[in-house]
């Protein structure tokens, strides 16, 4: 059984996970001749209420991924908050647990009263594309600058 606890993202628990992620993402890109960008996040920005950081714990106690949410957007009347940094261990994939992830920073975005959820993605990572389209989310135009991305999503929350 699988749980989630939510962990400041400079905690040594959350970095060794974003390490492991930045640096699968610079062999993957690497494999298409393209450079990845690498930008370990401010902890302001998983701070609640602007955002949280969360890990993934399995059964026998080890850190096997993470996932964050941050606010990007409250014009009043529409609040959004984007996904960043949805990682698993690639020994752990296939268990259902990018869904628990997802669906739990999901949650924790409607608890403060979020109207979308987005985030985004490299086409290259077509097991993530099948896992967000899955949880409901959209393809939209791109919202960022993101070096890294060449997909965007969106849920509406409402």
């Amino acid at each position: 059984m699988a749980m989630i606890q939510s962990l400041p993202v400079e905690d040594p628990r959350a970095h060794a996970l974003l390490e492991e992620y930045f640096h699968s993402r610079e062999i993957g890109f690497a494999h298409q001749n393209t450079v990845y960008t690498a930008n370990f996040p401010a902890a302001s920005v998983f701070t609640p209420p602007a955002g949280v950081f969360v890990v993934l714990v399995d059964g026998e106690g080890r850190d096997v991924g993470c996932g964050g949410i941050r606010r990007i957007a409250d014009d009043g009347e529409d609040i959004r908050y984007e996904v960043k940094h949805l990682y698993l261990r690639p020994e752990t994939r296939g268990r259902g647990w990018g869904r628990l992830l997802l669906d739990d920073l999901e949650r924790r975005a409607r608890d403060w009263d979020a109207t979308q959820l987005v985030l985004d993605t490299h086409h290259s990572l077509e097991a993530a594309a099948g896992l967000y389209r899955s949880a409901g989310f959209a393809l939209t135009e791109r919202f960022n600058d993101n070096p890294n991305a060449t997909r965007w999503y969106a849920k509406s929350l409402r």
